[in-house]
């Protein structure tokens, strides 16, 4: 039997470029629609997620995943799991990809897309709101396609912004959040919140919205003026609008129809061109099927850089 192929953080993705991989990400939005399963196990703060994805073509995927937001207070990462990548034809096990390694690029990944297809190309203030892990993916994939913008980063506990931007010199941390929203042109969300942080009555024309750290039923980052106000996309349909409380609760309450989250991504041309005079909201949900894509993605180029 042979030995199964190990991709590991640093060499998988030093074979990476941001803009690449979103290319990857619309290629693989052209294939058939995934066949997708999840499922979610809670205990207080603590999940178990499971995520599945068949890609006629491109292949199937199985990722664990368990968030912890109670690890960085014991020295371990608040996000686990393992990544299986199984070829399309027979099944085979095909590589173990880091796990880390496919949700950074997955994550930053999805919004970018997202921001290239919605937001000004020519942005100059990028806001990010949490300092975590996945705020320090999106400077590095924001610092990519836009590099004329400075990226400002807020966080409830401005130690850890100043020290997220102590890291990368196109980054300054944001004093006031309503000051850095009404001044920023790309506004992205990565915190933990079951409440909003973003109020729509900060928001002016031309900007963009990128929501990404609510995962939960129970959790949102923007309020309902937002949503009323803006333009909404998504990345996928089946993972954001029944499951996330982004959309779940406001479309519970009436406060948005169904119809009022206009396309994903499987319907790419239905993102319309920047429009200075309209409001762009943008939900990523994730889903079994991008980290399909992007361990796909991995694999293809660690064996053409190899």
């Amino acid at each position: 039997m042979n030995a199964i192929l190990q991709i590991p953080f640093d060499q998988g993705e030093a074979n990476l470029d941001w803009l690449s991989f979103c290319d990857a990400l619309a290629a693989g939005h052209q294939l058939p629609r995934a066949e997708v399963t999840d499922s979610f196990l809670y205990r207080d703060n603590d999940t178990l997620l499971n995520r599945a994805a068949w890609i006629d073509g491109l292949g199937l995927a199985v990722k664990s995943a368990t968030i912890f937001p109670g690890n960085p207070d014991q020295g371990h990462p608040m996000v686990n799991g393992a990544v299986c990548l199984y070829a399309d034809q027979s099944g085979m096990l095909e590589a173990l990809v880091d796990f880390h390694l496919v949700t950074k690029w997955k994550t930053a990944g999805d919004s970018l897309l997202g921001a290239l297809r919605l937001a000004n190309p020519d942005s100059r203030e990028v806001l990010i709101v949490g300092a975590g892990t996945v705020g320090a993916s999106l400077i590095e994939a924001f610092g990519t396609a836009y590099p004329k913008a400075q990226i400002r980063i807020w966080n409830r506990t401005a130690e850890k912004a100043e020290a997220l931007a102590e890291q990368y010199p196109n980054a300054k941390v944001a004093a006031d959040l309503e000051a850095a929203v009404q001044a920023a042109d790309i506004i992205l969300t990565c915190t933990m919140s079951s409440t909003p942080v973003i109020k729509g009555a900060w928001l002016r024309p031309g900007q963009h919205l990128n929501l990404i750290g609510a995962y939960r039923p129970d959790m949102r980052e923007t309020d309902n003026e937002a949503l009323q106000r803006a333009d909404i996309y998504c990345d996928s349909f089946e993972t954001t609008v029944d499951h996330i409380g982004e959309f779940k609760i406001p479309l519970s309450e009436g406060v948005i129809s169904r119809d009022d989250v206009r396309a994903d991504f499987y319907n790419l041309t239905a993102f319309p061109r920047f429009d200075p005079t309209r409001i762009t909201l943008f939900k990523n949900g994730g889903g079994a099927h991008m980290d399909l894509m992007t361990s796909r993605h991995i694999l293809d180029c660690w064996q053409g850089g190899t």
